[in-house]
């Protein structure tokens, strides 16, 4: 496992977060969008265990179902999308402890980042997040970096001293584009019928010579 891959990284300018509203912004929420299935994570110390972060808002202070690190308080979470996103936000809790994630390296549509190469890959974005949380917190991010994103990797290298971290929850707000049908691919006729491609001698008549 690598320890804390971050040198020379800029975070992000605002550092700006806010309490997520009651209502959940239900006009640009993702909830649902995510390809629940489909997401992964490593090294949590629990397998499947990142599937359970994705709650409902009315659930979202329920410390009873987490993903935690494991080896260390690194994680690398993989969110896949089930259309096209214009993403504008992230919330995300680790309740108020030590074990809440510090920072979030986050890259769009990099679908194969591993603890191998994410060291030394160049984040989409990168946000500050905030200690002592009660709620979760908004963090918006820069709508013109993730304009076409199919899915989301999320690392999180470092927490605020704790051995382990800890996520309870973690949701997305932006503009939602289903997928576009695949094209119809038309099967054209590869061997001729021989019927359709009479020869020239089988249609003309043949008259004796007098």
């Amino acid at each position: 496992m690598s320890g804390h891959c971050c040198h020379g990284e800029a975070a992000d300018d605002g550092h700006g977060h806010g309490h997520a509203e009651a209502d959940t912004g239900a006009q640009d929420s993702l909830f649902g969008k995510v390809d629940v299935d489909k997401a992964w994570c490593l090294n949590e110390a629990t397998a499947g265990s990142v599937k359970t972060i994705f709650k409902p808002w009315a659930d979202r202070l329920d410390t009873t179902q987490l993903v935690q690190s494991d080896a260390d308080e690194e994680l690398i979470i993989h969110v896949p999308f089930t259309g096209m996103v214009k993403l504008k936000s992230l919330l995300v809790w680790g309740g108020a402890g030590p074990s809440a994630p510090s920072r979030l390296r986050i890259f769009a549509n990099r679908d194969s980042l591993d603890f191998d190469s994410i060291g030394d890959a160049a984040p989409t974005q990168v946000v500050e997040l905030a200690s002592g949380l009660r709620e979760p917190a908004e963090y918006p991010v820069r709508a013109a970096k993730f304009g076409s994103t199919r899915s989301l990797t999320l690392h999180v290298p470092e927490n605020f001293g704790s051995e382990h971290t800890s996520v309870y929850f973690m949701a997305f707000r932006g503009e939602w584009t289903p997928p576009k049908e695949a094209p119809v691919v038309s099967v054209y006729e590869l061997t001729p019928n021989a019927a359709d491609h009479k020869a020239p001698d089988q249609t003309l008549s043949h008259h004796p010579i007098s």
